[in-house]
């Protein structure tokens, strides 16, 4: 059985579901992948089980009803991948801004690197955007930088949403404990492995915006994730994100 285990949420994804999953299996890496589908109305998950004949034993489908956000959608599948042996468990963008090939990569960084948590980054030594308009740009910029100042955490993309964690991360912290649902709840899982004491490591990866489909921003996003980071910062004086308290 593979040890790692790629969880790509979705919601209207069917232009990109069968070319990422394809892209996945097709290299010489051995992952699984946990599609984490909201009632996607266009049909996506009949894309993913069309493709579970040809790959029965490494491809897996969690149906959710409607659409319930970025968030509550990796809490689902990090309880589906902790509920069975996987070492690693890694979020990944359906929609190729996330380059699977750089997979490999974050799983490698936490042994080569000794980490607990892999980010990849568009904002270290390397990192790249490619195809964003200059105001999504600087709005993303602007985040990273409010996020920091209000955290205090040595993150330079606090917001990336290609990241891998190993197992005794998600194991130690209380998954119930996180709150947020948009891209703020990326903030937060970071935020809440680094005050349980984890390593965090930024490796630098190409982020492009999607070609096919259309982008889940919005302005509540927006929104959640700037107000949502000062409720964290305060609640995190009164909040103990281990599962175990002694473990905190």
């Amino acid at each position: 059985m593979a040890n790692s285990l790629v969880i790509i949420p979705t919601y209207n994804e069917k232009e990109n579901i069968y070319r990422m999953v394809r892209t996945v299996f097709s290299m010489d890496a051995s992952f699984h992948v946990l599609v984490v589908d909201d009632g996607s109305p266009d049909g996506t998950a009949q894309i993913v089980k069309t493709l579970q004949v040809e790959y029965p034993e490494s491809l897996f489908l969690l149906e959710r009803a409607g659409k319930q956000g970025l968030g509550t959608a990796y809490i689902a599948g990090f309880k589906w991948g902790l509920e069975r042996a996987y070492q690693y468990i890694i979020e990944m963008d359906a929609d190729f801004s996330h380059n699977p090939h750089d997979l490999p990569r974050l799983r490698n960084a936490c042994t080569e690197q000794n980490a607990d948590v892999v980010v990849g980054s568009r904002y270290v030594k390397g990192g790249q955007l490619q195809n964003w308009p200059w105001d999504r740009v600087m709005l993303s910029y602007g985040a990273s930088w409010y996020v920091r100042c209000i955290t205090w955490m040595p993150v330079k993309d606090p917001t990336a949403g290609f990241v891998c964690y190993r197992r005794a991360v998600l194991e130690t912290l209380d998954l119930d404990k996180i709150r947020f649902v948009g891209y703020a709840f990326q903030i937060e899982m970071k935020y809440a492995a680094r005050l349980l004491g984890f390593k965090i490591v930024e490796i630098p990866i190409t982020f492009s915006d999607r070609l096919e489909g259309n982008s889940k921003m919005s302005k509540s996003i927006v929104r959640e994730a700037i107000w949502g980071v000062l409720l964290m910062r305060w609640r995190s004086f009164f909040v103990n994100y281990a599962a175990d308290s002694s473990l905190a």
